[in-house]
């Protein structure tokens, strides 16, 4: 397992967010004073959790809390609190709770904390609906949540949506139009003032931030093959906690895990090809047994000294593992009933450009059985994937083809037409050409030009991924992520100089902010990377297998 390099700068205290926010969180509960329950955003339990558990929130006077469900309430508390997103509707049904009280004669006291930030309108509609003077409103600054020593997220749910579907600002307070690179402007400079990310003169370090969105070409949509990514795949992470089932606990309750840098067993295989994942585990067994029988032959002083010191660890690192074992079996069972194989080399084959008849016959194949199909830009007709997936994915479709990841088939166009567009470069395979064939079935991607360009495509015949020299090894050696080789060019450069042709091709909305001098350029530094709109796992162990070959430092926040 590959391991940090000495000379790589130290990783910064997160941890400083948390307690920041957990410290404002109590500060605004405590404006209520005395007992009281508090409702909670269904999507802010999560986040809520890693703040400030239970039973922090019931030492500050909080007695019961609920799920907003925008229905009834049970509560029979005189103190209500509501913790929640700056949405209308769900301010809209507190009005409606706090009419009621008032017909039926109930004097309660009522606050909302609006998080990350509270929206006029959201006021507006309090004082439309009458209660305006019978509630008050807070803000919860909550911009960052740390998931582990080099990741923070931003929890937006809704940020992919209202900023690149519905192109307008979201919760972070936008409220208007704005183009691409306003927003990764506007982005730079509120993480600028937030985390005083600057150079830190006289000890030889930089700083460097890059900032991403998920317009363009669909890393994201590439089927995971590392560890973490395959258990998000499957069962789904969500602020590095995962939920195991009953059929991976071998028992019949599902067992809730926290996955970061402190369970030891985890932190050596998540970025791990999952190829390599069984091996270790095998290992890891056989090393802890061994630890185990140490205790043979102890006498009575060394065996206390070895309950007290170690066993406890063991045990816990054995729980572990097993836990990791039964996750491992479990996506395989499930991956092989999903002819996971074909599904990779056929996005493989996609991505090099080749055999697009079989690429797209197996997608038709996927489509005709009514399972999900790989996502690419090769056209489809709307009557096929309506009478397949049914009338209730109109909106997906329509919101695919806006996002301009799925294009419509013209009627006239057939599959015999587009081969006779592509058949010249396909047959120019042996002569080592790239082909454009993706390019030529979505006229509007640039995607072939930039995987030329960036050498995104490896050019090796048997890539070796139990000892990977490059970042392709997280798609099985077929694919560079676009995002991650960007990152590395632009550090590896200082600027998009040089790159001209490759901003050409990403629709020139890059920009530049540096206060780096010359003499500093190969000096250590520490990089902040943020997608705006979520990234993959698969796309952050590519950037720590970067960070461990540059000896710098990735920091990842990015929205969900």
């Amino acid at each position: 397992m590959a391991s940090q390099r000495r000379d790589a700068p130290p990783l910064p205290d997160v941890s400083v967010l948390k307690r920041v926010a957990r410290d404002q969180l109590i500060f605004l509960l405590e404006q209520l004073p005395g007992k009281k329950d508090l409702f909670i955003d269904a999507d802010l339990m999560s986040p809520l959790d890693r703040i400030a558990n239970v039973s922090t929130l019931k030492q500050h006077e909080v007695d019961k809390l609920y799920k907003v469900e925008h229905k009834p309430i049970v509560s029979t508390a005189e103190q209500l609190c509501f913790l929640i997103r700056p949405r209308i509707q769900t301010v809209t049904w507190i009005c409606d709770l706090v009419n009621y009280d008032k017909a039926l004669g109930r004097v309660r006291r009522y606050k909302i904390i609006f998080t990350p930030q509270k929206f006029f309108a959201c006021e507006s509609v309090l004082e439309e609906r009458g209660v305006f003077g019978d509630v008050s409103c807070d803000q919860w600054d909550f911009n960052l949540l740390p998931v582990d020593d080099d990741i923070i997220s931003l929890e937006l749910p809704e940020f992919f949506t209202d900023t690149f579907l519905r192109g307008r600002g979201s919760d972070t307070g936008g409220g208007a139009l704005m183009t691409e690179g306003h927003l990764l402007q506007m982005v730079y400079e509120s993480f600028r003032m937030q985390l005083g990310w600057r150079r830190r003169g006289g000890k030889g370090e930089d700083d460097s931030v890059c900032l991403c969105d998920r317009r363009g070409p669909g890393d994201p949509f590439c089927s995971q093959v590392v560890y973490e990514g395959l258990v998000d795949d499957v069962f789904r992470i969500k602020c590095g906690c995962v939920e195991f089932s009953p059929d991976v606990t071998a028992s019949d309750k599902s067992v809730k895990v926290m996955l970061n840098s402190q369970d030891k067993v985890f932190s050596e295989i998540r970025n791990e090809h999952f190829s390599n994942v069984f091996g270790f585990l095998s290992q890891k067994a056989r090393t802890l047994q061994t630890s185990y029988d140490k205790r043979r032959g102890m006498d009575i002083k060394q065996m206390k000294t070895f309950v007290s010191g170690e066993l406890k660890g063991l045990k816990q690192e054995h729980r572990l593992l097993s836990l990791h074992i039964g996750a491992s079996e479990a996506m395989m069972k499930r991956k092989t009933k999903q002819d996971f194989q074909e599904l990779l080399r056929t996005e493989h084959s996609m991505l090099e450009g080749f055999e697009l008849r079989e690429c797209i016959s197996f997608i038709e194949d996927h489509i005709n059985r009514q399972v999900p199909a790989p996502l690419c830009s090769a056209p489809y007709r709307r009557r096929e994937l309506q009478t397949s997936y049914g009338f209730d994915h109109l909106l997906t479709f329509s919101s695919l083809k806006t996002l301009g990841l799925v294009q419509e088939q013209q009627t006239a166009e057939t599959l015999s037409a587009m081969e006779t567009r592509v058949g010249r470069l396909v047959n120019d395979r042996t002569a080592g050409k790239l082909t454009e064939a993706i390019s030529s079935l979505a006229k509007k991607s640039n995607f072939r030009a930039l995987s030329r360009k960036l050498h995104l495509v490896p050019k090796v015949e048997d890539y070796d991924l139990h000892v990977p020299k490059d970042m392709a090894y997280v798609f099985s050696g077929a694919y560079v992520p676009l995002s991650c080789r960007l990152i590395e060019q632009v550090l590896d450069r200082e600027s998009w100089s040089g790159m001209e042709e490759v901003t050409r091709l990403l629709n020139g909305h890059e920009f530049n902010v540096t206060g780096t001098s010359q003499s500093q350029l190969n000096s250590q530094r520490r990089v902040l990377v943020l997608f705006l709109g979520g990234c993959t796992f698969s796309e952050i162990a590519a950037l720590r297998f970067l960070a461990r070959e540059k000896g710098q430092m990735p920091f990842r926040p990015g929205t969900q």
